[in-house]
This record gives C-alpha cells, sequence and structure tokens, in this order.
C-alpha cells in the first residue's frame, strides 16, 4: 500500500510540473490585456473624429458673426440720412442721361436737317440742268467732232507731202537712169571686145527696169495723192458745217445759262455752306448714294409709310425710331437716309 501511495505520490510531485505551463497562460494573458490597451486609443480617435467635425459646425458659425456685421451695416443704410442720400444721386444721374439724350437728339436733328436742305438745293440744281436738256452734251460732241476733223485733215495733208515727195525722188531717179543709159550707150561704141558689149547691155536694161519700177511708183502715189485730195475736200466740207452747228448751239446754251446762271450761283454757294454744318463721313455717304442713285436722291422722307426713293414699305418700328430722332437711319432697300415729316416740314419753311 505504501508503494502505491509512493507512486501517486510521484506522479502527484510531476503535477505541478504541468501546472508551470499553466503558470505560463497568465503571460498569455498579459499581451491579451494589452489588447484592450490598445482599443482604448482606438476608442479616442472615433472620439477625435468629432473633435473634427466640429470645426466644420463651427462654419457657420463663423459665418453667423459676418452676417451680423452685414446687418448691423444695413441697419445705419436705413436710416433716414442714407434714404435721403440714395434719391439724390438717382435723380441726379437721370438729370445728366436726360440732358445728354436731348443733347444727341439735337445733334441728330441738326444733321438730317442739314442734309434734307442739302438734299433740296442740290435737287434744285439738277432741275436747272435738266432745263438746259443735252444741249451741252450736244456741244460737246461737236467740239469733240470739230476737233477729230481737223486731225484728220492735217493728217491728210502730211500724207500728201509725203506723197509728192515720193513723186519728185522717183522722178530724179529716172533721170538719173536715163543718163546712165545715155553713158552706157556711148560705151558701147568705143568696146573692145563682146565681153565689154554684153556687160554694158545688162547695165542698159536694168536702168531701163528701174525706170519702169519707178514709173510705176509714181502712178500709184499720184493715185493715192488724188483719193487724199478729195478726202481733205470731203473733211473740210464736213468741218465746216460742224463749225456752224457748233455756233448755233452754243448761242442756245449761251442764252439758257444767261437765264439760269445767277439762281445757279446762288445755290452751289448755300451747298458749300451745308457742307460745313455735316461731317465729313455723312458727307461722303451722301455723295456716294447720291452719285449710285438714278434720280439723284439721298435723303428722302416717307411718304405713305413707305420710301420716298425706292417706295418700298419701312416697318412700324423703324418709323418710329425715325421719329424719335435718335440716329440717322437708312432703307434697307436702297440705302437712302430717311426723314420723317417734322423734318421736311421744317426744311421747307426754311
Amino acid at each position: 500500500m505504501a508503494k502505491t501511495t509512493k507512486k501517486e505520490t510521484a506522479p502527484v510531485e510531476k503535477k505541478p510540473a504541468a501546472k508551470k505551463p499553466a503558470a505560463k497562460k497568465p503571460a498569455a494573458k498579459k499581451p491579451a490585456a494589452k489588447k484592450p490597451a490598445a482599443k482604448k486609443p482606438a476608442a479616442k480617435k472615433p472620439a477625435a473624429k468629432p473633435a473634427a467635425k466640429k470645426p466644420v459646425a463651427k462654419k457657420p458659425a463663423a459665418e453667423k458673426p459676418a452676417a451680423k456685421k452685414t446687418v448691423a451695416k444695413k441697419s445705419p443704410a436705413k436710416k433716414k440720412p442714407a434714404v435721403k442720400e440714395v434719391p439724390e444721386k438717382v435723380v441726379v444721374k437721370v438729370v445728366k442721361k436726360e440732358v445728354k439724350d436731348d443733347k444727341v437728339e439735337q445733334k441728330v436733328e441738326t444733321t438730317l436737317k442739314a442734309l434734307f436742305s442739302l438734299q433740296q438745293i442740290d435737287s434744285q440744281v439738277d432741275k436747272i440742268r435738266i432745263i438746259r436738256g443735252e444741249l451741252p452734251l450736244e456741244v460737246q460732241d461737236l467740239e469733240d467732232e470739230i476737233i477729230g476733223l481737223e486731225t484728220r485733215v492735217n493728217n491728210f495733208q502730211l500724207d500728201i507731202e509725203g506723197v509728192e515727195k515720193n513723186i519728185s525722188e522717183k522722178n530724179e531717179e529716172i533721170k538719173n537712169s536715163l543718163a546712165m543709159i545715155k553713158r552706157y550707150e556711148e560705151q558701147q561704141m568705143n568696146v573692145r571686145n563682146n565681153r565689154e558689149y554684153d556687160s554694158l547691155t545688162k547695165e542698159i536694161e536694168f536702168q531701163s527696169l528701174e525706170i519702169q519700177l519707178a514709173e510705176k511708183r509714181i502712178n500709184e502715189n499720184k493715185l493715192s495723192l488724188e483719193t487724199k485730195t478729195e478726202e481733205i475736200k470731203i473733211s473740210k466740207e464736213l468741218l465746216e458745217e460742224r463749225k456752224k452747228d457748233l455756233e448755233v448751239k452754243n448761242g442756245e446754251l449761251a442764252d439758257i445759262v444767261t437765264e439760269t446762271k445767277n439762281e445757279e450761283k446762288d445755290l452751289v454757294d448755300l451747298s458749300v455752306k451745308q457742307h460745313v454744318m455735316i461731317d465729313d463721313r455723312l458727307l461722303t455717304a451722301y455723295q456716294r448714294i447720291r452719285k449710285n442713285a438714278r434720280n439723284g436722291l439721298a435723303v428722302v422722307k416717307i411718304e405713305r409709310d413707305a420710301c420716298g426713293g425706292c417706295f418700298n414699305k419701312i416697318p412700324p418700328q423703324h418709323q418710329l425710331d425715325i421719329m424719335m430722332h435718335k440716329k440717322i437711319i437708312v432703307c434697307e432697300y436702297c440705302g437712302r437716309i430717311l426723314v420723317d415729316d417734322e423734318i421736311a416740314s421744317l426744311v421747307d419753311v426754311i
């Protein structure tokens, strides 16, 4: 029994050795205890996150004081002195704008009056020139024709002189050829052999041919001389007729010019005065439109809601703009400058 107890005690004594790893368990628990310690900072981190959110919540809080500042500024603006200052500034600005608009309207209105009056003056000058009719053009054509005929006669005379000179030269050549033939014939009487005789005979034949050619040229020149003399005669007769016609036309033109000369001069002087009142740009445009227009009208008034130049209908809005006199408006179709009845009546009174 004692042995058995000994045996039992021996393993019992070994159990404590088995308990040693059990004692180590607490050592394993220490890192497990450390884990909650690690969790505590993790728990603090989420606590820090709401702290980061707090500045976000502070932003509107920062805006509120700014809003309070603006409110504080507005409150003095609503006081009576601020209310009095604002309307005064507005009134001053409105008055300045109205003054500027009035000045612009007056400037445009005076420009339109000057343009329309210039158009009326130029139209009267055109009427005076139409009264003359085509006489100035006919006189100019006659003068040009007379100059052409005179030039033609002079050219024919120069040609005749040249032809006569050629005829005289050919006559001299014939005389020289006859003299040489006579000399060759005398030499033939004193030849020594046939060879000299044949050469002299050939020279005589050559000179006779030269004489025939010269006579032919003389006949041709004489024929051209006759034709040119006839042309000169016809041209001189025609020239005399044209000179008589020119005298008649100049007399008629002089009568018409004497009747309208003073009136035309006065109108031209008025036109020059109107040029000073108009800008160079507008004056250039006026002259360009007037040059391109058939009837010479560059400034026209509205007649029956239509353009007075091309007779195309003008929209009501454009008519209102024209009546406002705020700017110069042209026709959309023909490019002429448009004015209303008010401007036309003022110019007629003037």
